[in-house]
């Protein structure tokens, strides 16, 4: 077994069989062994009974409780029979070549841990899906619009090394995530990929944007009117990776540049089109008071009660 697909789906039942049959099609052109593993997190739309019925997956793990993404992709990446574990959510779905073009950078690249693929929006526009480290001077980059040009790393037509790759499809090397063990569950869902590239950066690995693999991810928190519980957990992570990785100080710079940043946002949306500025008015708020309101944590605690 060389690689194994990680499928994490929240309530998602549709996007996840979108991308059930993109990965039923990319398993065709492997020249290697392939499983499929879907991890249902709680959800109560049939998620788990359409995925165990679907033919390209090998074993569903199915929840009675809703967990964070991070403890979610640990548990998947230790179930894994692979050399690799293609880590994605369920609302991406694999462009055809993908996975190859993942696998074979992180075989030519030994001292690679990770492979992000090159994310696409629904109507075909490039992502942003790799970017620097944060730190105090990539926030004050953002403070002075200069977040494209100096912070954001998944420019160009060839594979180069990052900091970190969003995980919506990461390609893993498994033993390098075992060594770091794996994801940190204090970030239930944002920033937990940022920290686990950042630990396997101390370890001595490295990762990969590939811009030859490419795959259409249909952002939750791009798409939602005002997504609040989302933007309280966006922020929450941010300052918790902020705090882990840097100090006190750092983190209060951050917060204030961030948020400066999002002002600009809310300020310009009143006079665009097509933009929200109670969104961007939102951030400011939860970036500058991060352990205010509900977040993701307290909805999932409050699904969990339901049941």
């Amino acid at each position: 077994m060389e690689l194994s697909y990680c499928v994490v789906n929240t309530s998602q039942r549709e996007l996840l069989l979108r991308g059930l049959d993109a990965l039923a099609r990319e398993r065709e052109r492997l020249p290697f062994a392939s499983e499929v593993l879907v991890l249902d997190n709680g959800s109560r739309d049939g998620s788990a009974q359409a995925a165990g019925e679907h033919p390209t997956v090998d074993e569903v793990i199915a929840l009675d409780r809703r967990r964070g993404k991070a403890l979610n992709d640990s548990e998947l990446l230790r179930r894994a029979s692979g050399s690799f574990g293609l880590l994605l959510n369920e609302d991406s779905e694999l462009r055809p070549g993908a996975t190859l073009a993942l696998w074979q950078a992180l075989k030519e690249r030994p001292q690679a841990a990770c492979a992000g693929a090159r994310l696409l929006r629904p109507d075909g526009s490039a992502q942003a899906s790799a970017w620097r480290f944060p730190t105090p001077l990539t926030a004050l980059a953002g403070a002075l619009l200069l977040h494209r040009r100096l912070t954001v790393q998944s420019t160009g037509t060839l594979v180069r090394e990052v900091d970190w790759c969003q995980s919506a499809a990461l390609l893993v090397r498994l033993d390098a995530a075992a060594q770091v063990n794996y994801m940190d569950p204090d970030f239930f869902v944002y920033s937990d990929e940022v920290d686990f590239a950042r630990r396997l950066r101390d370890a001595g690995w490295r990762s990969l944007y590939v811009p030859g693999a490419s795959a259409i991810h249909h952002e939750q928190l791009a798409t939602d009117v005002i997504p609040e519980r989302r933007i309280v957990e966006l922020a929450r992570n941010r300052d918790l990776y902020m705090r882990k990785h840097h100090s006190a100080t750092a983190a209060r710079a951050v917060r204030w540049l961030t948020a400066w940043s999002y002002a600009l946002r809310a300020l310009a949306a009143l006079a665009l089109p097509h933009h929200s500025a109670a969104r961007y008015w939102r951030h400011v708020s939860a970036t500058l008071r991060p352990e205010r309101g509900e977040g993701l944590r307290e909805a999932a605690d409050r699904y969990n009660a339901g049941r």
